[in-house]
Formats: structure tokens, C-alpha cells, sequence
């Protein structure tokens, strides 16, 4: 009998040689003379343990990790393929605390099934939110999307039934699903995690919001630094088109819709939606003013939904489950779950999937075990390079957009990365302006002109300049006032919340007196 051999090919186990170790297993079982078969599934998200491979056994999957290439002949040696003990394993991967503890309904599938196979996705309960979506009324999927509380994952946190009713309501002879996948931020993958290793919920989710909005085409839009994920999205669209899940019928209703990849050049601002549309339309990347909203004059000047990957990925679970089910997670007006990315100075890297209303101390201590330095934790820029930053104080901040709005911060992508006391933060504060300086496109003054004079100002501080601390902070006021997209109008958190969170890294003077 066949055993079966689970070996991620997400790209963060790839970096640390998946691949090899998958030719290993197989080399290996060959030279034994075992039947061993080998599939490339998605990553579970504990990045620490990559490359972690697992067995199918009587008792459930088995993990070992992490696993190198010159590990397997051990791993063979010790019985791995009836789960047997060695240095690297972990039990049932399922009992593993980091996993045991988290509520995966948008990362169900993801490290579980092979990801190109329609057969597995259906297997573990895919195709089901897509399957009601067919037989309901698009104002009744709209409904649902807007009564599961489900809100745009990207960033901004807007209502997404909100936004559909908008694109659903307009009159128009086309209309467009596009879908942001312009991952950018620091300390961010879970968009490349789904595009790699559940592509299949990316697709559903785009073809049900297509059928409650009456649109035929669309769009993922993402970065070329992500060639895994646009190879396994464009196969797994080629799938999914063979297999009647895209088309002139969809699942052979009376739906049309059909989609396609489009790649851009990295810029961070095309993660903004109108940069992104102007980039899809084979435009410089910049921002447009609003309004007209996208809702309504989008991409090629028609009705468009620009969704975040998780924000589309969450929408089948929602049709198949019911929108109370999802709206049961979460607290205040922050529903469902979030895939939170923990990386930086940790020792438990990777993703969790959870509802809202965890602590920022619970996600960083408890859940990330701490700095893998052994330092105790200084600062914590959740939101990506333009969040702000929380020093261990504000660690009892809940995670919901409410909350840290309130407490001067944003969740953005739900990135967390952790810096411990060896960081300079006026040295981060120069960053914030500099990378500001460097992404802009240049369309709005605030911006071009502030990230660039912010940089200056910081240096002078830099050198001793105390007066130049009151000139940082109106200018980091000018640029949240004033920019006409969030990357400057973002900017100033950083920069503002380590001023104030840590103001002995700015006092140069004190620095050079002691």
C-alpha cells in the first residue's frame, strides 16, 4: 500500500530547500524500494518548522520539521512513514499548540490539500459557497456578504456588502471583479499563502461576488515578486475554467465569468486601488482622486469591486455556513476571523487564523513565544511599513479595528512584526519617510514633497537638533491631512508613534551627554 508524503511548495519552504527534501524522500524510498507517493501541498503557516514534512498514518497526519534535505535518510531510518519517533517530530500535526489553537475558516484548506487538485478542494468542503451563490439571487448573496459583518481585509476595513450593493445597484453594460493581491507590506504573506496553497477559494470567492454584482470578468492583481503564486493561480484558473467553475456557465447556471492574472512591477502604491486600476488599464500607477469611487467609475471606467485577497477567500465559507455563523466571531463590530502574520524578532513565526478580540500581547508572548533573541520586546509595528508602533504598554490593546484605531494605530493586512531593545527608532522613523519618499508616485504635494523633507527633519534630529522635533510633527500633520492616498497620509503613524512611544531615541543630546 501507498503512503502518502506531504511536502509543502509554498515559497517560504521552498527558500529553505522543500524541494530537496521532497527529491530526498523520493530518492530514498526508491533506493528502499517503498511506495511512497509525494504531494506538494500548501504550508500550514508554521514557518519556524519549514520545511515541515508530514505522513498520512492511522492516526491522523504526522509531522516532522524542520526537515532538510540530509535529514530524510534518519527520518527513514526511524520509521517516519508509520509516524514513528525522531528528533524532528511533532505528533499529529493537528495537536500541535500553534495549530490547535486557531480557528481556520479562510485557512481551512491551506497546507491541507493538494492545491491544483479540484478533487481534494471539493473533498474538504469546497465549491459549497459556490454552489448556493448559483441557486440564490444576487441581492440575496449581497445580503448575506453584508450581514456577516465581513469587512475589506486589505486595510481600510470597509464594509465589502457595502461595496457590492454599490456595484450591484449601478447600470452598467460591464462590469469587473478585481482582485488585490499587490501584497506589499512588511511582514505580510498570507495573500501568497492562499494564491499558493488554496487557489481554488481565491476563484470561488470571485465568481460568487461576480454572480451577486452581475460582472463577467475579472482580475487578480499582483506583484512579480510572487512568480510561485502567479504560476499556480494561472494553472489553477485553467483548472477551474476546464472544469465548468468559470466560463459562459458557471457550474451551469445561467452565470458568465471568466478571469485571468495580470502582474505588475511591485510599485507599494499600486496596492492602493486606484493606482491598481491605472496599472491594470496599462497606466502609470497613480492615484486617482475620489470621487467617482471604483463602485462606480473603476476599471475602464466601469462598476468594479476592488477586494484583498482574504476579503474575497473569506465570502464561500460565508455562503456556504450563513452569514450568522460568520458574524458570530469577532468582537464589537470587527467579525469573523483574521489571519494574523507574526514575524520579525520571533521565535513562532508564521500564520495564525483567529477571531477578533485577542490581545496584542497574547498574539506576541503567548502565541509567538517572544523575541527568538532572548531580548525582551521594545516595539511592534502591526499594519505593515505604515503602521504604527506599539511598545509593550499598549500590549493589552484588543485586536480589533476599532481598538486600535483608538489607540493611535491600524491593522491593515494584519502583519505584526516584532523588533526587541537593540532597535533604534528614530532610525525607524527615517525609514517610514524614506521608504515614503521613494514609493510615492508623485501625484499629491503632501506626499512627494513631505516624505522627502521628513527625511531631512529626522537627520537633523539625527545630529542633535531638538528644535527640528516640532517641525516633524507638523509635517507629519500636513501629510495625514493632506495626501490623497493612504501611503501618505500613513506615513506619520510610525513616525509619530515612535516620537511618542519612545522619545529617548530622539533626545540625541542627552545621548551624546551621557
Amino acid at each position: 500500500m501507498s503512503v502518502t508524503v506531504f511536502v509543502p511548495l509554498d515559497a517560504a519552504a521552498l527558500a529553505v530547500g522543500a524541494d530537496k527534501v521532497a527529491a530526498a524522500i523520493e530518492r530514498e524510498a526508491s533506493a528502499r524500494n517503498l511506495d511512497v507517493t509525494v504531494v506538494r501541498n500548501g504550508s500550514r503557516g508554521m514557518l519556524w518548522l519549514e520545511t515541515l514534512v508530514e505522513v498520512r498514518t492511522d492516526k491522523g497526519r504526522v509531522s516532522y520539521g524542520p526537515v532538510k534535505a540530509s535529514d530524510v535518510p534518519s527520518l527513514f531510518d526511524a520509521g517516519f512513514l508509520t509516524g514513528g519517533d525522531h528528533r524532528l517530530a511533532h505528533g499529529v500535526t493537528a495537536e500541535i499548540p500553534f495549530l490547535k489553537g486557531q480557528t481556520r475558516l479562510t485557512f481551512a484548506r491551506c497546507g491541507v490539500t493538494d492545491p491544483l487538485s479540484l478533487e481534494d478542494y471539493r473533498h474538504y468542503k469546497g465549491l459549497k459557497g459556490l454552489e448556493a451563490a448559483v441557486a440564490m439571487a444576487p441581492a440575496e448573496i449581497v445580503k448575506q456578504v453584508t450581514d456577516s459583518g465581513l469587512r475589506g481585509r486589505g486595510g481600510a476595513g470597509f464594509p465589502t456588502g457595502i461595496k457590492w450593493k454599490t456595484v450591484a445597484d449601478a447600470r452598467a453594460d460591464q462590469k469587473y471583479i478585481v482582485c488585490n493581491a499587490d501584497e506589499g507590506d512588511s511582514g505580510t504573506f498570507a495573500d501568497r499563502m492562499i494564491m499558493e496553497g488554496d487557489p481554488f477559494v481565491l476563484i470561488e470567492g470571485m465568481a460568487i461576488a461576480a454572480i451577486a454584482v452581475g460582472a463577467t470578468k475579472g482580475y487578480i492583481y499582483t506583484r512579480s515578486e510572487y512568480p510561485h503564486a502567479i504560476a499556480i493561480m494561472q494553472e489553477a484558473i485553467a483548472i477551474a475554467r476546464r472544469e465548468g467553475m468559470l466560463g459562459a456557465s458557471v457550474l451551469g447556471s445561467p452565470h458568465a465569468f471568466d478571469m485571468e492574472v495580470r502582474v505588475g512591477a511591485g510599485a507599494y502604491v499600486c496596492g492602493e486601488e486606484t493606482s491598481l486600476l491605472n496599472s491594470l488599464e496599462g497606466k502609470r500607477g497613480i492615484v486617482r482622486a475620489k470621487p467617482p469611487l471604483p463602485a462606480l467609475e473603476g476599471l475602464f471606467g466601469k462598476p468594479t469591486v476592488v477586494n484583498n485577497v482574504m476579503s474575497l477567500a473569506s465570502v464561500p465559507v460565508i455562503l456556504d455556513r450563513g452569514a450568522q455563523f460568520y458574524r458570530d466571531f469577532g468582537v464589537g463590530r470587527s467579525h469573523g476571523t483574521i489571519p494574523i502574520q507574526l514575524a520579525g524578532n520571533l521565535k513562532h513565526g508564521g500564520l495564525y487564523e483567529t477571531a477578533f478580540g485577542l490581545t496584542l500581547g497574547q498574539l506576541v508572548n503567548d502565541i509567538g513565544g517572544g523575541t527568538i533573541s532572548g531580548r525582551p520586546v521594545k516595539a511592534v509595528q502591526v499594519g505593515g511599513p505604515l503602521g504604527a508602533y506599539f511598545p509593550p504598554a499598549l500590549f493589552d490593546t484588543v485586536f480589533d479595528y476599532e481598538a486600535f484605531a483608538a489607540a493611535g494605530g491600524l491593522i491593515g493586512h494584519a502583519g505584526i512584526v516584532v523588533f526587541d531593545e537593540t532597535v533604534d527608532m528614530l532610525a525607524q522613523a527615517r525609514f517610514a519617510m524614506e521608504f515614503c519618499a521613494i514609493e510615492s508616485c508623485g501625484k499629491c504635494t503632501p506626499c512627494r514633497i513631505g516624505a522627502v523633507r521628513g527625511v531631512e527633519t529626522v537627520d537633523r534630529i539625527a545630529r542633535g537638533d531638538a528644535a527640528a522635533i516640532p517641525l516633524l510633527e507638523s509635517l507629519c500633520s500636513t501629510m495625514k491631512s493632506g495626501s490623497l492616498c493612504a501611503l501618505g497620509g500613513f506615513t506619520p503613524y510610525p513616525v509619530m508613534s515612535a516620537l511618542t512611544h519612545f522619545p529617548q531615541d530622539f533626545d540625541r543630546m542627552k545621548e551624546a551627554a551621557e
